[in-house]
């Protein structure tokens, strides 16, 4: 077997198997001349890179959507009518269209580079040298050149370069949270491990990419480059697949409609021109046609994309400013209308700063305020009480051995406290800063002078310390079990009492309670020696040991992390946890926060048994999951989006970023996060705090309802201009507009105007609809089902309303401008074309209004809210001024001067828009006085929603279907 590496299972075989089979010596190493074979076959140890899309065929890859394409040919068409008609110096509707494409494409390109920063940050997270034993010497090599069988060193503080089974070890800890999630430095030990053990429970492994923080160890490396737990997630994430979000699935086939309507627009006005009208001639024939063509072309809102574009950018900005920096613009609205935020726990929903809870000791228990790092808490009773008399003394006494049997320091750096050390270390550091032990005190008066650091066989650490008086006392620390079994007698209130044996089952039962509560349990000892001999060796200075008690200490959760989790269910949002931590933590953190009140929590081995089935049961039904492996992160967001769920995934580490990717929204903590997690997220936190997710998830409904409402504003202006046009040539005779010289091809609008509306109307106002700000009532309310369209069928059939509604106010306005017709009036065609015109561009701009208000009346104080909406409107009835009071212009769109009677008659009929809304609005207010809606029952299908039961009629795509 030599020289081949270990395919199966190298923590359940012992290390001597290990070393055996992959042919090496575990004392001298490989051969230089056997390094090199290895490396010529396996490869360097790196990750490969995948071959990079060439920048032409990015570019290209931004003009494959159906609404850019369709844009596109609107130029053309656009073009090829000023072409013809020469109206203006040149044709400026092509070049603005063809520049919003252009401007989408270029973001698009950029969107696209930043995601492919992914593979680069995996590469770069590897060590760069590694320290091996070859040829029976120690040496430094770049960690691109380990090879399988390379006899690994590992140090404190040192990055371990690839993955190996561990050989000997003095203590060796090492911090897994980037790769497993386990929130607390892991205890490594040579012992081999069932073969099913999960990722987080090998502790004979050491894996590429983890950081010794503890002691020192000795290695055979069994997997290098692509084939480490670190490249088998590097392959993960490369092959997931990129999505579109629900927005840009819903513009898409928007824009496949409009090219459909597009045609049949085109082909129902040429056909009703020639079937209406006395059409002879190619001339003829081409004028029409040029009118069809121009109408389609107005029926296309082209600044659509630029419009969606703006308004997430200037989202993105506000949701900056709440410290949620979006990476793709697109998904600002996904995470708007999440139905599920599956989060990671350490370092997203807790501090990643271990703190220390409680303390048990012979008189009763004491309890911590405060959490992480700052040294900033009380210690008090559970009856919120300071501590005195015997639990007072003891509680000090304990916390002293803490402080003492301790390499950690606290120190103060860039406005915040951290841990130089060992994180559980730490917290026993802080909780004594809180008691009013300061470290640098304690030192002066006990000084160390001897210790016996930590093993993973002994499972204790002891140091020992000179008393004032010339004395010296032995401070213990480690597993409770183990630490008891060395203990002849208990502190009690400054006195030693014996340790029966029915208190140490006590003692033994407060542990199983500590750890129920998700608390790592540790005990504390001491023993006095009376002379100034100091034992040599672990087995003479831990015997006859005083147990001074029992601290229980976990990373908490945030401060603000329960009430953003509060806000998150009253918003009908699931928040679930998905960690690699033990059950009994997640359980502890889960309760704390009021994520579950079930206690049910699924594990990675059970998830591993399950058929896709049995998953997709049990995340209808659980949302704790712990002991999980990235393959189990991907399946769980797999299965909830298989249920029509839009899920946004949130986490800090190498193994989160598979499933940053798959979710409909990867959420990545800024400080705490890896780069691996950043580039494969659309949304890093600057602040890493959960709470954030919350204020964006707001933001991102603010954005999607203010998306609607242009989409509403362009659609229903657009249905507005084609109804007038077409209904115009239907009812020719009645109106009055047959009855001149130049009927044939005379209609309520020239093209020049229609194209001017377009302009002037689909442009400011429609952006400063998409700058509306949304109170905080968007969070009172379910998000949107995954199947519900970006246009629902109530909003088209507003749209359709609202449309008609001012297509036949215009008409109505035509007719009465010309002689004969169903409204007598005594005016040119130009100038019935001119209050035609005008008063289309009215109804528009008070569409616009009406919009903004939303469900709300007009004559609110609100509506002044939006200070950019009155400026577009403004600008845009300026321009309407000019073209029909500046000679110049008149000549160009062919205008006639109005008087200030006619205008008033314009605005008077576009009002009708406004009239017709406040009807609506207070008829349905007078319904749901007669209708009340049982609040019983409405809070119920929240409630309802919130636990995702919720029937879904389609399944939405997910990323990797």
């Amino acid at each position: 077997m030599s020289g081949t590496t270990i395919d199966g299972l190298p923590h359940a075989l012992s290390a001597h198997a290990v070393v055996a089979a992959l042919g090496s010596d575990a004392a001298a190493g490989l051969s230089s001349g056997e390094a090199e074979r290895r490396l010529d076959i396996y490869g360097p140890n790196t990750l490969e890179e995948r071959k990079p899309v060439s920048v032409l065929r990015k570019l290209l890859n931004q003009f494959s959507d159906s609404l850019v394409l369709l844009l596109i040919v609107a130029a053309g068409i656009s073009g090829a009518l000023w072409w013809i008609e020469r109206d203006s110096p040149a044709p400026l509707e092509a070049f603005a269209i063809l520049a919003i494409v252009l401007l989408n494409a270029v973001m698009g390109y950029v969107q696209q580079e930043r995601a492919d920063q992914a593979a680069a940050a995996l590469r770069q997270m590897t060590a760069k040298y590694a320290s091996v034993k070859r040829d029976g010497e120690t040496t430094q090599i770049p960690a691109t050149k380990l090879v399988p069988g390379d006899i690994l060193l590992v140090e404190e503080g040192e990055t371990i370069a690839a993955d190996a089974r561990l050989i000997a070890s003095a203590g060796l800890q090492v911090a897994e949270a980037p790769l497993t999630g386990e929130s607390i430095p892991v205890e490594k030990s040579i012992e081999p491990v069932p073969a099913a053990a999960e990722l987080a429970d090998r502790v004979d492994m050491l894996f590429s990419g983890t950081a010794a923080t503890g002691g020192h160890g000795r290695a055979i490396i069994t997997a290098t480059g692509e084939r480490t737990e670190f490249g088998r997630i590097a392959g993960l994430l490369a092959a997931t697949k990129d999505t579109r979000t629900p927005l840009q699935l819903e513009l898409d086939r928007v824009g496949k409609w409009l090219g459909a309507i597009v045609i049949f627009i085109a082909t129902i006005m040429i056909a009703t021109l020639y079937l209406t009208r006395d059409v002879s001639g190619m001339a003829a024939t081409f004028q029409i046609f040029i009118l069809g063509v121009a109408l389609a072309v107005a029926a296309v809102p082209e600044g659509l994309p630029a419009i969606v574009t703006v308004v997430l950018s200037i989202g993105v900005q506000r949701m900056a400013r709440r410290n949620a920096i979006v990476r793709t613009l697109a998904a600002v609205e996904s995470l708007g209308s999440a139905d599920i935020i599956a989060t990671d726990k350490t370092g997203t929903l807790t501090r990643n700063e271990m703190t220390l809870r409680t303390m048990v000791t012979a008189s009763g228990i004491a309890r911590v305020s405060g959490t992480g790092y700052a040294p900033s808490g009380e210690v008090r009773t559970e009856d919120g009480q300071p501590p005195a008399g015997a639990l007072q003394a003891e509680v000090e006494a304990l916390l002293i051995a803490g402080g003492r049997a301790n390499n950690a320091a606290l120190i103060a750096g860039d406005g915040r406290w951290m841990i130089r050390g060992d994180p559980t270390e730490g917290a026993l550091v802080v909780a004594a800063r809180k008691a009013g032990l300061d470290a640098d005190i304690l030192e002066k008066r006990l000084p160390r002078v001897a210790e016996v650091p930590f093993s993973s066989e002994r499972k204790l650490m002891s140091t020992v310390h000179r008393e004032t008086d010339g004395s010296a006392v032995v401070f213990t620390k480690g597993a409770p079990d183990v630490l008891l079994g060395l203990c002849t007698g208990e502190w009690k209130g400054g006195r030693v009492g014996r340790l029966e044996r029915a208190r140490r089952d006590e003692i033994l039962q407060a542990v199983e309670e500590i750890a129920a509560q998700g608390l790592r349990p540790l005990g504390l000892a001491r023993r006095s020696i009376a002379d100034a001999c100091v034992p040599a060796g672990a087995a003479d200075i831990e015997r006859d040991l005083v147990f001074l008690g029992l601290v229980g200490i976990m990373d908490p959760p945030r401060d603000e992390a329960r009430a953003a989790v509060e806000a998150a269910h009253r918003a009908g949002i699931r928040p679930i946890m998905i960690t690699g931590d033990h059950p009994a933590t997640a359980r502890a953190i889960a309760a704390e926060l009021g994520m579950d009140r079930t206690g049910a929590v699924a594990t990675g081995h059970q998830i591993g048994a399950m058929t896709d089935d049995e998953l997709g049961a049990l995340v209808r039904r659980t949302s704790i999951y712990a002991r999980v492996a990235p393959e189990h992160k991907l399946r769980i967001v797999q299965a909830l989006q298989q249920h029509g769920l839009i899920v946004a995934m949130t986490g800090d580490g190498v193994n989160d970023a598979p499933a940053l990717k798959t979710a409909d929204i990867g959420v990545a903590m800024g400080v705490t996060g890896t780069d691996v997690a950043k580039a494969a997220a659309d949304i890093v936190l600057a602040d890493d705090n959960f709470a954030t997710i919350v204020a964006a998830i707001e933001e991102g409904r603010g954005i999607f309802a203010n998306i609607r409402k242009f989409l509403s504003y362009l659609l229903s202006s657009n249905i507005a201009e084609v109804a007038t046009m077409f209904l115009g040539l239907l009812l020719a005779g009645r109106i009055g507009l047959s009855d001149h010289a130049d009927g044939a091809f005379a209609l309520p609008l020239l093209a020049v105007q229609i194209l001017w509306i377009n302009l002037i109307t689909d442009g400011a106002p429609a952006l400063a609809l998409g700058l509306d700000r949304v109170g905080g009532s968007v969070m009172d309310r379910p998000p949107r089902h995954a199947d519900e369209k970006v246009i629902t069928p109530a909003m088209w059939l507003r749209i359709v309303a609202s449309g008609s509604l001012m297509a036949l106010g215009t008409l109505g306005m035509f007719d009465a401008s010309l002689p004969g017709g169903l409204i007598a009036g005594d005016g040119s065609l130009a100038y019935a074309q001119t209050m035609a015109f005008t008063t289309l561009v009215l109804f528009q701009l008070l569409n616009a209004v009406v919009i903004h208000a939303g469900s709300r009346s007009v004559f609110g104080g609100h509506i002044l809210a939006n200070r950019w909406l009155w400026l577009a409107l403004g600008l845009s009835l300026l321009l309407q001024v000019g073209v029909v009071e500046i000679p110049l212009l008149q000549a160009a769109f062919s205008t006639v001067p109005l008087d200030a009677e006619d205008w008033l008659r314009c605005v008077a009929v576009a009002s009708a828009i406004i009239w017709v809304r406040e009807i609506g609005l207070a008829a349905g207010f007078l319904g749901a006085r007669l209708r009340p809606t049982s609040h019983r029952a409405m809070q119920g299908a929240l409630e309802s929603h919130a636990a995702g039961d919720r029937p879904h009629s389609v399944v939405r795509p997910s990323k990797c279907s």
